[in-house]
């Protein structure tokens, strides 16, 4: 898979791209570039040339990372109530039968996770309480399965200057497994205004959603 890559980036980057050789080191430099506010999605390659990234950008890059030391690259979509929040996009991994989780997010709560859930459900729910928009409602609503992003090999996701909204769409398409009923949503409480405040420390004002 280097070989593809090599073809497409300078040197340096691709330095860069042999240098993060553990999921921690792929959230690392996911945290450490800007989040973007533009609606472009970025292929792998352009996330390491332009070194900026939005929650899809993340996802894949991180799927494209993994895929370099030997994981599946897979992705799955967390979706909010409808028209209360952003959806999320996970790139997950997997060591001793345990599900972790790479991801970009405007929002500190919504990152990293580290290898230790015995479900995808267990890797979900662990975004739950964080899962809430800058009123601080709980949003969180469903989930899908993991799509392995080989599918789209023939289309060169890793490595292609087109516009990806195909990979997006699809995620919209397929089916989401509920978190919870209907009416257990309607009891759920505020997120606790200082950790609200919190979590939206250094997030970029134009990127964040807001709730009508």
């Amino acid at each position: 898979m280097s070989t593809i890559f090599a073809d497409h980036i300078s040197s340096d980057q691709l330095h860069l791209l042999h240098s993060l050789d553990t999921p921690v080191k792929i959230q690392a430099f996911l945290d450490q570039i800007p989040y973007s506010a533009e609606n472009a999605n970025r292929c792998p390659v352009s996330v390491l040339r332009d070194e900026v990234a939005h929650c899809l950008d993340g996802a894949l890059f991180a799927a494209a990372a993994l895929r370099q030391l030997g994981h599946p690259p897979r992705v799955i979509d967390l979706l909010p109530e409808p028209g209360r929040d952003d959806d999320h996009v996970l790139a997950i991994y997997m060591r001793n039968g345990h599900y972790g989780a790479i991801a970009k997010s405007n929002f500190v709560g919504l990152r990293f996770r580290e290898p230790v859930y015995r479900s995808l459900r267990e890797l979900v729910m662990s975004y739950f309480e964080m899962y809430f928009n800058t009123r601080g409602t709980k949003s969180l609503l469903s989930y899908s399965r993991p799509v392995n992003l080989a599918r789209f090999d023939c289309r060169a996701w890793m490595t292609s200057e087109d516009d990806l909204d195909y990979i997006g769409d699809y995620l919209g398409t397929i089916l989401h497994t509920p978190v919870l009923g209907r009416a257990d949503r309607r009891r759920l409480s505020p997120a606790d205004p200082e950790v609200v405040r919190a979590c939206f420390l250094g997030s970029k004002e134009s990127g964040l959603f807001k709730p009508r």
